[in-house]
């Protein structure tokens, strides 16, 4: 079964906590111990007004974890890029890129908070084409020895950014509507989606796969990863509860996605493992959970109760 599991870590919080490096770092070490395959930070400069919530930088946040772990792979779920300076944002991951040994997996998107873009002094109405520029400066960057180009107010005379990523940061494009989905099919290295539920998943992937064959390109090129939320508890009704009042404390979902609190994999550790497995027959490769408020406990209990039971399904029943 080549499926991945990661987690999300706790780098924001509802207002009324603060996210703890200390705490993290912790959860992201027993993660890599347990034996899960990818870490994911969020990533927001800052969001919400009346409701804000405090959040630390996803780069950052990466980056200590990157010191204290070994192999685990590191994303950010997702990267805000039309606010990001590009030719930073190169050096940055670039360099991320070579501190941790490789292990960096960029979760891009073009952005919905547009408080963040007037902070930023970005247009908020132009931000499609502002992704695919600064997307197009970090290829460039990252792969070229001796950049020369106009982009906007950006001129690149023969730069030289040095020493150039080995490999280059892997780039999973998050977004829900058909344009964003080609912008998948076409300039990524695959998707990224967020509370999708098997069916909803099923649906985009299939699109992003057609796209891909109609622009030249072999979908089986492409990868994906799913966040998900997880509650496991004694109960499906208790999970069901403690996993919706989590997603209402800490997540929004956009009106114009398919992202849904019904996407949860929830309940008793056979409910779980079954949801998840609609979520693998759908096509997810590399599932990526939000556990319920961060507990240690949740992840320990995934590890104990329910990976052996997908590890254990008869081949080719989960996918």
């Amino acid at each position: 079964m080549s499926v991945a599991f990661g987690l999300a870590v706790e780098n924001f919080t509802p207002q009324e906590r603060e996210p703890s490096m200390d705490e993290m770092v912790g959860y992201a070490t027993r993660a890599e111990q347990l034996g899960f395959r990818s870490l994911w930070a969020w990533d927001h400069l800052f969001l919400g007004a009346r409701r804000p919530f405090p959040f630390h930088e996803s780069l950052t946040t990466l980056t200590v974890l990157a010191a204290h772990t070994r192999h685990v792979q590191l994303g950010t779920g997702v990267l805000v890029l039309p606010i990001r300076d590009p030719v930073l944002l190169a050096k940055v991951t670039a360099t991320l890129q070579t501190a941790s040994g490789g292990r960096l997996l960029l979760g891009m998107a073009a952005g919905w908070y547009e408080r963040e873009f007037d902070a930023a002094g970005v247009p908020f109405k132009g931000r499609g084409r502002i992704f695919e520029r600064n997307l197009e400066i970090l290829h460039r960057l990252w792969g070229e020895d001796g950049v020369t180009g106009e982009y906007d107010q950006t001129r690149l005379r023969n730069v030289r950014m040095l020493p150039l990523p080995q490999p280059r940061p892997k780039v999973l494009i998050g977004g829900y509507v058909d344009r964003v989905l080609k912008r998948v099919a076409t300039r990524g290295d695959g998707w990224i989606t967020y509370f999708y539920t098997a069916e909803s998943f099923s649906q985009a992937w299939a699109k992003i796969r057609d796209f891909a064959e109609e622009a030249g390109r072999d979908p089986d090129e492409l990868s994906n990863v799913a966040q998900l939320p997880l509650c496991i508890a004694d109960s499906y009704e208790e999970a069901d509860r403690l996993v919706r009042r989590y997603v209402d404390d800490y997540f929004d979902m956009a009106p114009w996605s398919e992202s849904t609190a019904d996407s949860a994999i929830r309940g008793t550790p056979e409910q779980c493992a079954e949801q998840l497995a609609a979520q693998l027959e759908a096509g997810v490769q590399h599932a990526v959970f939000a556990p319920f408020d961060y507990r240690l406990e949740q992840i320990e209990r995934f590890a104990a109760e329910v990976w052996p039971l997908l590890q254990s399904a008869p081949a080719g029943s989960v996918r």
